[in-house]
């Protein structure tokens, strides 16, 4: 299994995208902690991956509270010893509308939750990965050089986390930690049903792709253990393109 005996702590673990991340992780032998804002969810997922003999524990954790993070790490690695790898797929909370429109506090909405969280997360789990010399900090959501109108600061948000990637990526490099996103350009299983628009969104996004095709959750998961697991270990200061062509590097 490509993450036995790896502690692993996936931030939004309650969403769709967290969810895929904690399946993958745990088929593959990951001891597992997972954190969002509504435990009732977590707890779900919890039971499921139990029923498939996995390990984990959950915890609600908001991760834009920097003491609530630095606690919630501490307590992870006094009870397994180490943490090896670290996941945010938090919301952001985003609101899309023109940028001739949209009102500057929610414009800055998705980058002001993007960079809190990402940097307390990161830290947290930084600080107690250089003295073991290893692990893995995952971000998804990685953005590419185009866009399309109305998206308010969501995709700035998505370029502050590439920033905030490579700044890490070149801090902790020497002391053997990897800093990976994941880009999809868009995964159809995460939006809900009842979305209004999701068929137009869906209808918008395939074209785009040079495989006919757009990413699953199962993609997401799978391709997330890779990176998280000692087979990627040559990845690092980068984003993995997961987009099926739709973005091209």
């Amino acid at each position: 299994m490509l993450l036995e005996n790896k502690a692993a702590v996936i931030y939004g673990a309650g969403g769709s995208i967290g969810g895929a991340v904690a399946r993958a992780f745990a088929r593959e032998g990951a001891r597992l902690y997972l954190a969002g804002r509504t435990k009732p969810k977590l707890d779900v997922l919890a039971e499921e991956i139990v029923a498939d003999g996995g390990q984990v524990a959950t915890a609600e954790v908001d991760a834009t509270d920097e003491t609530a993070v630095d606690n919630y790490v501490d307590a992870i690695v006094d009870e397994a010893g180490r943490l090896d790898v670290s996941v945010n797929v938090i919301g952001l909370g985003d609101v899309q509308q023109p940028l001739t429109s949209i009102d500057l506090a929610d414009f800055m909405q998705p980058i002001s939750t993007a960079m809190r969280s990402h940097f307390i997360t990161d830290r947290a789990a930084v600080r107690h990965m250089i003295p073991q010399g290893s692990g893995v900090i995952i971000a998804f959501g990685g953005s590419g050089a185009t866009t399309m109108p109305g998206l308010g600061g969501f995709v700035v948000a998505l370029d502050a986390i590439e920033g905030l990637r490579r700044q890490w990526a070149v801090e902790v490099g020497q002391h053997g930690i990897r800093v990976v996103t994941l880009k999809s350009g868009g995964v159809p299983e995460s939006i809900p049903l009842d979305f209004p628009e999701r068929e137009t969104i869906i209808n918008t996004l395939l074209p785009t792709t040079l495989l006919g095709r757009l990413a699953t959750l199962t993609d997401v998961g799978n391709v997330a253990a890779f990176v998280a697991s000692d087979q990627a270990r040559t990845l690092t200061g980068t984003a993995v393109n997961i987009s099926c062509g739709a973005m091209m590097d």
